[in-house]
């Protein structure tokens, strides 16, 4: 009988996948978020082509000032994992999973109470969308560096 552990249970993935992983979540994020933007606006706004500009010129510091920070981190953190194969969910630590958790819960909250006037929610949906995205690409952008900077046999084993 072949030696039977919990640890070979663990969906072990290349880091790469990590990396990958981690732009597909912030991606399908990204597209919920400015989905809900886009027809927040669309149904409420006056000027929509305005509250596009002031969701587009608040993504700007909001994808320079928190959203490239924290995906820096994570893909550092994903590329100095000690395992050569670490867990399919290790792209995330988990106070990350915690913070998201609250962070969705929080917007479900404010968005079923409507304490913030639709027109602001909307307008503030397209600059975390659009962040959202931004980090997705950033994710790609490091994926292939760190493909590139490896060599293939590395990455897919």
């Amino acid at each position: 009988m072949p030696n039977f552990t919990l640890k070979s249970l663990k969906p072990g993935v290349p880091k790469v996948v990590l990396i990958a992983l981690g732009a597909a979540l912030w991606g399908f994020a990204a597209f919920r978020i400015l989905k809900m933007g886009f027809v927040i606006i669309e149904k409420h706004a006056l000027h929509h082509l305005l509250n596009y500009l002031i969701g587009i010129a608040g993504f700007v510091p909001f994808f320079l000032l928190v959203f490239r920070k924290v995906s820096l981190k994570y893909i550092t953190r994903i590329k100095n994992l000690p395992q050569k194969r670490p867990c399919m969910f290790a792209f995330f630590d988990v106070r990350a999973y915690f913070t998201m958790s609250f962070m969705i819960a929080m917007g479900i909250a404010l968005s079923h109470w409507n304490l913030i006037p639709e027109l602001y929610k909307g307008t503030f949906f397209i600059s975390l969308g659009l962040s959202l995205l931004a980090s997705s690409v950033f994710y790609i952008v490091e994926g292939a560096q760190f493909v590139g900077g490896r060599g293939n046999s590395e990455v897919v084993n």
